[in-house]
Order: structure tokens, then C-alpha cells, then sequence
């Protein structure tokens, strides 16, 4: 078998130990090759990092195991070329499994080249990304806590969710208080609305009216207030320190909002998951792979198998998907009028997997050019056709109606 790394490593990464093998040349056209158990720590990290340049050794190769290979990563990138590895590239022989032969194993597919190794963006990229992954988790349990504070004022009888069109507006938040506070009569809350809320008084009355207990009821409302206020903070305080990371990129920032359906957030975790260096990925049909926006290949004895999208980064697909339920409700634009072409064919959900797809190589497009989005008009598709192709189009599709169709020209 050919041979294309000449002295490489393979880890094995656990929590608490890491199995480091390598492979060298040795005497007489042999190959050397040595295994060692560090330890995690710092200190076991400096020790390993010395161990492997005494071997000269240019290439490491470690298992993405959950997100114990970071530091490990992170104590090697600067002195080793490292390569992430896919673990379901890296299955041996049934078996054989231990931490040593694991690492062996990791090792030998790495001199042989075997392997690919994964897209890991550089570290400015990185802390963006750890920021704008837990705001969206922040946001998601702002949600939940939404949903429970309905849940209770449910159990109390109280139905201002079905006649408010937030349940959580400024609105709902002056009554929610006032019923803490102790204040019942559904009169007094009602008059608190503001706004266009105000024209539903008496739905208002009417849906105050339940058997909310402030020992009971207004202690659960009044926790999960506070701990949404708190998540509020939270959100609030992360959002403005992305702002500070994301200084150096928001000309890409500004560049990847002019996408319809890509709101500030959606930029930001744009540039967070993909970088703005585009020439880790060869074509935007590699980045489409990668982030699992694009049919699988599945293909024996000449049959076509499932196209399953393979398993991409899973908050880049929620904000793609997110940015094409909204650019699928846009006005006169490209993704919309793609929207409704494929949802009669192919229902909702393959609609929006094909505008997710479109999003995601558009914004290759804007980092790697470095232009703002071009809009190609709702009309597109029908300006593919010539006028003549669409009036047969739609002349037969009366036709099968039962209608006669006759043709006029209007006059200039």
C-alpha cells in the first residue's frame, strides 16, 4: 500500500487519557512504531506534544470524540498539523478494539492517507461560534419557559393566549403582574391592554375569568417571570459580545444580510458554523455536503438507494431553516417564487430543504466573491421559457380543463 505521510501519529482520545501511537522510518526500510498513555491534563498535554517532536513527527490524526478532543487540539494545533477524524471513518477489524490498537489503527490510516480530514475553523471562528451556539440555546429556553408559564395559566383557567397574539407581549406582562401581585378582578386587568389589544376588551374579561391562586398559581408565574427576565439579561449581554467578536467580519455580516431571510442572528451563525475563508471547501457542492444540504448517494448493483441528506451541523441547519421559512414569505423575490414552485410537487418540507440548499450556496458565493446577494426576480423561472412555450403551457392546461381557448393579441 502507498504511503504518504513518513512520520505521522494516532490518538486515541478519552477524558482522562489519551493513547498516542507513532510510526517512523526505522533501520534497514522498516517502519518504527511506538505507543505511549498520556494523561489529559495540561501538563500530560505538553508532555505528549514533546514526545511526538522528538519522533519528528508532521502529521497527528485524532478520533472527534464528543468534545474531549478540544484540548487536545487546541495544546497541538500550534506546533503539529492536525486532522480531525470522522469517527465512522475510522471502523477496524471486529475484534480488535482497545485504546492502543485504536490508536495504531488511527495512525496507519493516516500515513496511508485513508482519511479526510474535518473542516475545524480557525480560532477567532471558533469563539464565535461557542457564543452564538449558547445564545441559541438561551433563546430556546426562553421558548420552553414561555410555554410553561402558558401551561400554567392554562391550569388556572386563564385563556388570554387566545386572545392575545403574543403570550408574552407588553400587554399580557402588566396583567401577568398585576395577578402575582393579587389583583383578580378581571375588569381591572383587562383595562391594562395598550394598543390594538384594547379592541378586545371583552374577550379580555372573559378569558381573565378563572380560578387563579396566588399561593399556588402565582408562585409558579412568578418564578418563571423572573427566570424569563433573567434569560432576557443573558441574551441580551451574549448578543453584545458577538457583537464585539464579530467586529472583524461585518462587512461578510452585512454582505450575507442582503440574502432574503437572513436576519442579523442568521449572519451571525452563518459566519460562525462556515468561517469566512471559502477555500477550505472547493465548490459550494462540497459545502453543501458537508453541512448535509444536499441528497445522499446511495447506489449498489446499479440501483439507486435512499437519498437521506447526511447529518451536517445541526444549528446550521435550524437557522437555514429558519432564514427559508422567512425568505419563503417574502415578496417577489427568487426563494419565494422557488417556494411555491416545488410545494405543489413536493410538498412543504422538500420546499424548504431546497431553499435551505439555495441559501447555504448563495452565501458561499457572497464570502468567496465578497458581493452582495443578486436577486433574480420572482419571474425567473418563467423567463427561462420563451413567451410562446409559456402560452402553449397554459393554453393546454385549459384545454384539459374543457375549455376552448381562443387567442386574441391585444393592441398596442
Amino acid at each position: 500500500m502507498d504511503r504518504f505521510v513518513e512520520r505521522c501519529a494516532g490518538l486515541d482520545v478519552h477524558k482522562d487519557t489519551v493513547a498516542a501511537t507513532v510510526r517512523v522510518p526505522g533501520g534497514a526500510g522498516q517502519r518504527l512504531q511506538e505507543t505511549r498513555t498520556f494523561s489529559t491534563t495540561t501538563g500530560g498535554l505538553v508532555t505528549l506534544a514533546d514526545w511526538l517532536e522528538s519522533y519528528g513527527v508532521t502529521l497527528v490524526g485524532m478520533e472527534s470524540t464528543g468534545c474531549y478532543w478540544k484540548p487536545l487540539y487546541y495544546a497541538l494545533e500550534e506546533r503539529f498539523e492536525c486532522w480531525l477524524l470522522n469517527a465512522q471513518h475510522l471502523r477496524n477489524v471486529p475484534g480488535r478494539k482497545t485504546d492502543v490498537a485504536d490508536s495504531a489503527w488511527i495512525c496507519q490510516l493516516v500515513e496511508h492517507g485513508l482519511v479526510r480530514a474535518s473542516f475545524v475553523p480557525p480560532k477567532p471562528i471558533r469563539e464565535l461560534r461557542d457564543l452564538t451556539r449558547y445564545r441559541k440555546a438561551q433563546i430556546e429556553e426562553r421558548s420552553r419557559e414561555v410555554q410553561r408559564l402558558d401551561k400554567v395559566l392554562q391550569d388556572a383557567g386563564i385563556k388570554v393566549s387566545s386572545v392575545a397574539s403574543e403570550t408574552l407581549g407588553v400587554s399580557v406582562r402588566r396583567m401577568l403582574d398585576a395577578l402575582v401581585a393579587g389583583t383578580h378582578d378581571p375588569e381591572v386587568l383587562a383595562e391594562l391592554a395598550r394598543g390594538r389589544l384594547r379592541r378586545k376588551l371583552p374577550e379580555l374579561r372573559e378569558a381573565l375569568t378563572g380560578r387563579f391562586r396566588s399561593d399556588h398559581h402565582g408562585l409558579l408565574v412568578s418564578q418563571i417571570l423572573a427566570h424569563i427576565d433573567y434569560l432576557d439579561e443573558t441574551i441580551a449581554f451574549l448578543s453584545a459580545r458577538i457583537e464585539q467578536v464579530i467586529a472583524p467580519f461585518s462587512k461578510q455580516r452585512e454582505l450575507l444580510e442582503t440574502i432574503p431571510g437572513v436576519a442579523r442572528f442568521a449572519a451571525e451563525v452563518l459566519i460562525a458554523e462556515l468561517g469566512v475563508d471559502m477555500t477550505v471547501f472547493p465548490t459550494s457542492a462540497h459545502l453543501a455536503s458537508w453541512a448535509g444540504q444536499c441528497p445522499g448517494n446511495h447506489e449498489s448493483a446499479g440501483k439507486r438507494r435512499s437519498g437521506k441528506s447526511r447529518k451536517g451541523s445541526k444549528w446550521l441547519h435550524t437557522t437555514l431553516t429558519e432564514s427559508a421559512k422567512a425568505a419563503s414569505r417574502s415578496k417577489a423575490t427568487y426563494l419565494s417564487a422557488q417556494y411555491q414552485r416545488l410545494r405543489g410537487r413536493r410538498g412543504p418540507g422538500r420546499a424548504t430543504g431546497a431553499l435551505r440548499h439555495s441559501i447555504l450556496v448563495a452565501a458561499y458565493h457572497i464570502l468567496q466573491q465578497k458581493v452582495p446577494y443578486q436577486e433574480l426576480g420572482a419571474d425567473y423561472f418563467d423567463r427561462r421559457r420563451s413567451s410562446d412555450q409559456r402560452m402553449k403551457r397554459l393554453v393546454r392546461q385549459l384545454e384539459q380543463l374543457g375549455h376552448k381557448v381562443t387567442l386574441e393579441p391585444l393592441a398596442a
